[in-house]
């Protein structure tokens, strides 16, 4: 890498494909960079040449950096890669808090990586390896299910417990699923829906499959969680703010030895009938000040789904009512 003068820096690259693969269509990734960091972006032959003031170089720098290492890596680049990258240049998470591996490291195939993108992503992963109970709270699009299957998948992957429960209220059925056809999986995956396409994500179609066989993944709605104690388990509360005091004191309790609980929910999107006190915001108070208990509040700077969708909860909390 040569440095041009104090506001330009050339990054040179390892071939024209390479940089084909960076730029992306059209040049779709360098804009994506451009407009994100407010610097000048360009991409001549097999070299990049960008500039701005010192803050930008370097955040421009540890992106393009971020983003040549996914390729190496995958071979390919989606979009997806370029926003996470940008989101790690520019909150300074990479190094801070290492990703969560979540397939095999074995040299067999390729390793999936989930990475905490944003500040308050990095304090949710910090929190779920340093406690055995943690409870996250924060708007749509922060991450709270797809970082907690990842860290089940983690520990499931190293051996450190035996199986993954997945556990969401069916509140809309309003925890009465026999009306539903076929068995208790059926009825449930509707409600489930989020966290097995968190776990096909990051784990093969198949293998997911032989998994829920298996037992070693299981799908239970919080009804049926009664009754059991679970060890060597990572047991996730998805929506856990649509459960009822009683319900919520009811699933922690099932915590057996050598277990991890993480609990998730959004406390702008209470369903419960009204007048019935949430078991999420309940605990959050109940718990903040025990040990081995952590409690993460993420906010609408940790969104990290398409960027309207900030501007979209914005909206609603401006005029509230929906």
């Amino acid at each position: 890498m040569k440095e041009l003068t104090q506001r330009e820096i050339m990054i040179n690259l390892d071939s024209r494909e390479e940089a084909f693969l960076l730029f992306g269509n059209r040049d779709q990734f360098l804009r994506e960079i451009r407009i994100a960091l407010g610097l000048q972006v360009t991409g001549r032959g097999d070299h990049i040449l960008i500039r701005g003031n010192e803050e930008q170089l370097v955040q421009g720098e540890r992106v393009f950096g971020l983003i040549r290492q996914t390729l190496r890596q995958h071979g390919s680049l989606q979009v997806e890669d370029v926003r996470a990258a940008l989101e790690t240049a520019i909150g300074g998470m990479e190094g801070r808090v290492a990703p969560i591996q979540t397939e095999r490291a074995d040299g067999l195939g390729p390793s999936k990586w989930v990475r905490a993108r944003t500040e308050g992503q990095g304090r949710y992963v910090q929190a779920m390896r340093e406690n055995d109970v943690v409870l996250c709270i924060g708007p749509a699009g922060t991450g709270k299910t797809w970082l907690a299957v990842g860290m089940a998948v983690n520990q499931l992957r190293q051996g450190l417990v035996k199986k993954i429960v997945l556990v969401r209220p069916a509140v809309e059925a309003g925890e009465k699923l026999g009306f539903l056809p076929g068995d208790i999986a059926a009825k449930v995956n509707p409600y489930l829906r989020p966290l097995f396409d968190a776990l096909n994500d990051m784990m093969e179609v198949e293998q997911v499959k032989k998994y829920s066989e298996n037992d070693i993944i299981e799908i239970a709605p919080l009804a049926y969680m009664r009754g059991r104690t679970l060890n060597q388990a990572v047991i996730i509360l998805d929506e856990g703010q649509n459960t009822t005091i009683q319900q919520m004191k009811m699933f922690l309790t099932r915590m057996g030895n050598g277990s991890k609980i993480i609990v998730t929910g959004d406390l702008t999107q209470v369903d419960l009938p009204a007048g019935t006190p949430c078991g999420l915001a309940d605990a959050v108070k109940r718990l903040q000040n025990i040990d081995n208990i952590g409690i993460v509040k993420l906010e609408k700077s940790d969104i990290v789904r398409h960027p309207l969708v900030q501007k979209i909860i914005s909206a609603y909390e401006v005029l509230p009512g929906g």
